[in-house]
């Protein structure tokens, strides 16, 4: 495999040691990849915020929301305060999901907060997304990760209001991906996947199409649901090519082990890389076979950039 390295520096100039991180608007939702939620209650927090090569992960979201129960919820939020200031605002990519837009306020006062790179605000849609925008404060540059996961998402007209929505709340820039929260979605049809089911063995598959339907035209990415086996690997690698078919970038992961494997999955091909490369090449023509195969610039090229960003950070199989 010939993976090309991703220097940190490009992503956070001046380095470590500085407390305020510019924002970087080209922040790719591709440099997630398996997203690890961590439940910002565990008594081991700051330890796997400090040593990212502990998990793995290229992103970490620390949950104040469904995974960490009530009671537990100001032992997390205090546990959060004392871990932001001595963040380090390098790699792993750190997010924070909020329980409420109450919990996002108290957290955007706190010292340190400039230091997560943003937020994945949870059941996101047309009616919370006023709740959200009262209390946002975009003073750090951070990002959203607005999670889809109410029954609105049933609804396309819906989705499409909030889409809408959001081009006209400003935050455009500022969404990195729209995440879909699988497990929320299947709980609302009662039903939960079998083992040995991808979540396209569920109604979720036509919800999924349909989210990416609407939103991805518009230039928002969207990232995979969890997969919620731990140990059906196979079932996990066939369930994010699913993913990738539908054009989703990144995936939640609830522990370690699930990294390699749907990021393994997030090499690209050899014979993808070549067809990709030789689409977005200058001198590439209007349209041209390539290894029995057609290529049109003009058609593919959206689906060749996306290749050859997935290449740049996961690598290419040889």
């Amino acid at each position: 495999m010939n993976v090309i390295p991703l220097d940190a520096r490009a992503l956070h100039p001046g380095g470590q040691g500085h407390a305020h991180v510019e924002p970087e608007p080209l922040l790719s939702a591709a440099l997630l990849g398996a997203a690890l939620y961590v439940p910002a209650s565990r008594p081991d927090l700051a330890a796997i915020a400090r040593d990212h090569r502990r998990s793995g992960a290229r992103s970490l979201i620390f949950c104040t929301e469904d995974a960490v129960h009530e009671r537990d919820l100001e032992r997390s939020l205090a546990q959060l305060a004392a871990l932001l200031p001595q963040l380090d605002p390098g790699l792993p990519l750190k997010f924070i999901r909020p329980r409420n837009p109450a919990v996002l306020r108290r957290l955007l006062r706190m010292e340190g907060i400039e230091r997560v790179r943003g937020f994945a605000p949870p059941k996101f849609d047309p009616h919370t997304l006023g709740d959200w925008l009262k209390v946002w404060d975009d003073r750090h540059g951070h990002y959203l990760m607005p999670i889809l996961e109410t029954a609105a998402a049933f609804d396309r007209r819906r989705m499409e209001l909030l889409r809408d929505r959001l081009e006209e709340s400003g935050l455009r820039d500022r969404v990195l991906c729209l995440r879909i929260g699988g497990n929320d979605l299947l709980n609302l049809l009662g039903i939960r996947r079998a083992r040995g089911a991808t979540v396209y063995d569920t109604p979720l598959r036509g919800v999924i199409a349909d989210l990416a339907c609407v939103f991805q035209p518009a230039g928002y990415r969207l990232s995979a649901p969890v997969f919620d086996r731990l140990d059906a690997p196979e079932v996990l690698a066939r369930e994010v090519e699913a993913d990738l078919q539908h054009g989703l970038a990144g995936k939640t992961a609830i522990h370690p082990t699930q990294i390699p494997v749907i990021e393994g999955c997030y090499r690209v091909p050899r014979e993808d890389y070549d067809l990709a490369a030789a689409v977005l090449a200058p001198e590439a023509a209007a349209v041209f076979k390539l290894r029995e195969t057609f290529c049109e610039p003009a058609t593919h090229r959206r689906w060749a950039a996306a290749v050859l960003e997935r290449a740049r950070v996961f690598g290419v199989m040889d």
